[in-house]
This record gives structure tokens, sequence and C-alpha cells, in this order.
């Protein structure tokens, strides 16, 4: 069924991260339905549209409800909002999570406004090196978090299924490219990948059967499809 709000008068505020499943976990936890949910946020919280329907969406992750949403929403399951905030993935995302306003991460990173408004639309920075610096500076970015949000994330997992599936050594340059990372613990990682890579797959196939095969083969993509969470933890690893 449709969700219905009412028209807003103002421009909508951007919405915050929001984490969907915590709030279903919580919901469940406190025994409560939809129903209840939607029926406090109406009488406690002067929300009048918000339905079963609309709770149900939110958990589904089909709508996202407002920072005004969730504040009554955190009310109603007796935790902070913080509680339901998920982690930000997007530029937008980011500078939501901060409180800056878009002015505001503009003229930190030396970009005009519209220039800027329109790579968080576009969900693609071009900014240069100055900028991007700048960037992760006043978002605090993670270097995870700065690969993720400057678009770099497909390259870098392209990058590693190479050398974790054939000669690692020819992809330290290029991934020191792209990573501000030393190249000493690009070498460690990537021996580490690719003998884990390369063990995995060595193992299952020694048993010498099709379910064996199979399953190596299951394994071998399943890490491939989560290489860079792979990269990043063993850098974690490697640098604790």
């Amino acid at each position: 069924m449709p969700v219905h709000r009412p028209q807003a008068q103002q421009p909508t505020p951007p919405t915050p991260p929001f984490n969907a499943p915590a709030a279903r976990r919580m919901r469940t936890a406190l025994g409560m339905a939809p129903e209840h949910v939607a029926y406090g946020m109406r009488s406690s919280y002067g929300l009048p549209y918000v339905t079963p329907d609309l709770v149900i969406a939110w958990e589904r992750g089909t709508a996202t409800p407002s920072a005004q949403e969730l504040t009554a929403l955190a009310g109603m399951l007796w935790c902070s909002p913080g509680e339901l905030i998920g982690a930000p993935r997007t530029l937008r995302e980011h500078r939501i999570a901060r409180g800056l306003a878009p002015e505001d991460v503009a003229h930190a990173v030396g970009i005009e406004l519209l220039a800027y408004v329109r790579m968080e639309e576009a969900g693609e920075w071009r900014g240069t090196d100055r900028q991007s610096a700048a960037l992760a500076d006043v978002l605090d970015l993670s270097l995870p978090d700065f690969i993720t949000v400057t678009g770099r994330n497909g390259r870098l997992a392209e990058l590693l299924r190479s050398a974790v599936t054939t000669r690692w050594q020819a992809y330290v340059r290029p991934l020191g490219k792209l990573l501000p990372l030393d190249r000493r613990l690009l070498e460690d990682v990537l021996t580490e990948m690719h003998a884990g890579y390369q063990g995995q797959m060595v193992a299952t196939l020694s048993w010498g059967t099709a379910a064996a095969a199979a399953g190596s083969g299951e394994a071998g993509r399943d890490y491939l499809d989560h290489i860079v969470e792979n990269f990043w933890s063993t850098v974690e690893t490697i640098t604790d």
C-alpha cells in the first residue's frame, strides 16, 4: 500500500542514514507490533500520518524516516536516535551524519556550492587531490570510507581480485597509486591475501571429489565477492 505523507510547507530536511534491521530487531525485542509503534507515534509525537505500513516500509528499507520521524521512532523503541542511524555510505550521508550543510563542505574543500551539490547528487566525487584531502578532514573520513565516498571501490576490487588470483607483485604499484598506503604494508597485505586465497582453493581441491571442487569454487567466489572487506580487515590485522 502506498505511503502518503502530508505536503510539506518547507523543503524537507535531508534524512540521516537509517539502520532498518536494528529498528525491526528492537521492536521485536520489545514485543511490539508495527500497529503499536504507529499508534504511539501518532498519539505521543504528533505524527498523524504514521501507519503500520509506513513502519514496515522503514524496517524493509523501502522508505527512510525523516529526522523528526527517527527521533519519534527512537522514543517508541526506548533507544537513542543514534542507535537507529546506520553507518554512512555515501558522500551525502557522511555530511548529514556530521551535521553539516552542503555549503559548509563546499567552503571547506574549496568547491563552488553548485558543483559540490551536483557531485553529491550524482554520487561521483571529482575533486582534486588537495580537495579530496580537505574532504576527508572535514568529514572525518577513515581511509576505507574515503575510498568508498570518492568512488574508488570498484577499481580497488578489480585490482585486488587480479592480485590474489595471479601474481600479486604486479599490483603493488597500481594499488599504491590508488591508496595512500606504505608500499611495504601493501606488499605484506597482498602476500597474506594471496596465500590465504590460494591456500583455501588448494585445500578444498585436494580432497579430489566433485563436491570438494564445488565447495572450493563457492568459497573462492565468496572471498572474491568480499575482496574489499577482506583487504581492509587484513590491513587492520597487520597494522595492529
